[in-house]
Order: structure tokens, then C-alpha cells, then sequence
């Protein structure tokens, strides 16, 4: 038995271990508490000073944040007349600026155009060259010929054709707007395309929703 042994006759370990259990100082254990202690002290330092230094940080973060301020969509919608046009593809960009001037004020934002009419179509094509609608008004014409024998033909020759042809072109346009003008590429421009012989003044919702310039002026709308 370790503890009634002498410990004359033990081993330093074995000594160390019975002077432990019969209450006497244990130098080796007390190394080893004193050891543990000097390990563990600077973590728990390190710990809570990390722990410090986040708390600081979101402190300062959120004192230094501006408070967002929040950005309202604005709507703006108007109906346009244009005036007659003759049968064939027509650029008229200028038109709804004119026609439409709100655009102007929208620093970004997106723009819808629909034409209320079943014989007159919208399309996006090139502005530059004359012969550009030209040509797109005789490919729509080789592509619904007024020769053809066709049901609906109360209105005359040019009536079923018109409507065949605006179901293909389509009635409306979706534009992105950036500084108060349609984001259109350098020879792009918006045609409304007559398919009737008389059509008559056509109309067009111009529907636009985004975010206006924030010091409430208007943007050039120069056109070559």
C-alpha cells in the first residue's frame, strides 16, 4: 500500500503520490498546476480582448453607417396621337420625345410603348439609311400580299394584309431609359409601321416607371 509505504523506500513518483494522499505538499503537481495556469491564463486573455475588439468595431461600424435614405419608383404615363402617315415604316423616336417630355426628368428606368390599333405595328430597326424602311415595308408586303384570297375583307384589299402584318411586327416595345432618353443603340430608332393605304392618326401609350434625375432638371434629348 503506496500510502503506509516509507517513503524512504518508494520511488520519487511513488513518494510524490503518497505524500499527495496523506496531505503533504506535492511539489510535482503543484508544477504542473502552475504550468496549466500560465498556459491557460493567456488564452482567456487573448479570448476576452477579441471579444472586445468585435464589440468596438460593430460600435464604430454602426455610428459611422448614414442611415439609408429610401428611393421611390416613380409612374408617368401618357396617350400620344400621331398624325396620319402614309402606308410604310416610319421612324418616330423624335416624335414621342416631343410628344412625351416627362422622359426627360428619368435617371433610369423602363419604358413601355403600345400602339392601340390592330392594322399599325411598332418595331425597332435601323434610323440611318432611307432605304432601310423601304426595304422592311416591301419584305412585310411580299410577306402578306393583298393578291391573296383572304375571308376578312370588309375594309378592302389592305385590311386582312394590315392585320397579319401587325401580329408579326407586334404592338408594343419594352426600352430601357438611362438619362431621359431611350438606352437605344447608335443607329437604332423606333418605327411605327402603317399597314393600312389610310390608316388615320394613330395612338400610343407610352408608359414609364423608374427613378427621376435627383436635382429635378431634365436631360437633352438631342437627336442627329
Amino acid at each position: 500500500n503506496i500510502e503506509n509505504m516509507p517513503l524512504s523506500l518508494a520511488s520519487p513518483s511513488q513518494a510524490s503520490t503518497a505524500a499527495c494522499r496523506r496531505g503533504a505538499p506535492c511539489r510535482l503537481h503543484a508544477i504542473r498546476h502552475a504550468s496549466i495556469m500560465a498556459m491557460s491564463a493567456p488564452r482567456r486573455t487573448w479570448l476576452q480582448q477579441r471579444k472586445l475588439d468585435v464589440t468596438a468595431s460593430a460600435s464604430q461600424q454602426s455610428q459611422a453607417a448614414p442611415a439609408s435614405v429610401p428611393v421611390s419608383t416613380v409612374w408617368s404615363q401618357k396617350v400620344i396621337e400621331l398624325p396620319p402617315y402614309s402606308r410604310g415604316c416610319h421612324v418616330i423616336t423624335r416624335k414621342i420625345y416631343e410628344a412625351m417630355p416627362e422622359i426627360a426628368e428619368f435617371e433610369v428606368g423602363m419604358a413601355n410603348v403600345f400602339i392601340q390599333h390592330t392594322s399599325a405595328s411598332l418595331t425597332i430597326n435601323e434610323n440611318a439609311s432611307p432605304d432601310v424602311p423601304l426595304d422592311l415595308n416591301d419584305a412585310l408586303d411580299a410577306l402578306a400580299p393583298e393578291s391573296r384570297r383572304y375571308r376578312h375583307s370588309d375594309e378592302g384589299p389592305d385590311d386582312m394584309p394590315a392585320h397579319v402584318k401587325s401580329s408579326l411586327m407586334g404592338a408594343s416595345l419594352q426600352l430601357p431609359v438611362a438619362q431621359g432618353r431611350f438606352a437605344l443603340g447608335t443607329w437604332q430608332g423606333v418605327y411605327l409601321n402603317e399597314h393600312r393605304n389610310y390608316g388615320g392618326p394613330r395612338r400610343v401609350v407610352i408608359t414609364v416607371q423608374g427613378q427621376k434625375r435627383a436635382d429635378g432638371r431634365k436631360y437633352s434629348q438631342f437627336i442627329h
